[in-house]
């Protein structure tokens, strides 16, 4: 088995969409090992997005990120980070696969109601950052 992170962002919480994230998360095979709700600081979305502090969005995405509660997840299960990319689709919506979790509940490519691990790496990294360990 593998592991992957995820949080449901800030929008997606305020609009009551957890569960049926959650339900989609499930009935996709995954395993939820570790979950919980929390307010986000500003240096810890910094360090988490680092790998963005380039990038012009970049204050922009730590201002939605610590803009409400989220709801943090480590996942299990075969294949997880490759699967759960698949699950929530394209980061932005008007791209993402029908049926994908982002073009279901998301907003615009900002607001996009999900955050998926890109690698196993990162899923590592992720879940020390959010869950500390």
């Amino acid at each position: 088995m593998s592991f992957t992170f995820s949080m449901i962002k800030p929008t997606a919480v305020e609009q009551g969409l957890v569960g049926n994230i959650l339900t989609d998360i499930e009935r996709s095979g995954f395993k939820i090992v570790k979950m919980k709700m929390v307010s986000l600081d500003r240096a810890l979305v910094e360090k988490f997005y680092e790998s963005l502090n380039e990038k012009p969005f970049f204050g922009e995405l730590c201002d939605y990120a610590t803009s409400g509660p989220v709801v943090a997840l480590a996942l299990e299960k075969e294949n997880a980070v490759a699967d759960f990319r698949q699950l929530i689709g394209a980061t932005d919506p008007k791209e993402a696969n029908l049926g994908t979790i982002r073009k279901k509940f998301a907003v615009d490519k900002m607001r996009n109601a999900i955050h998926g691990s890109d690698s196993d790496e990162n899923a590592k990294r992720e879940i020390n950052i959010v869950f500390g360990e």
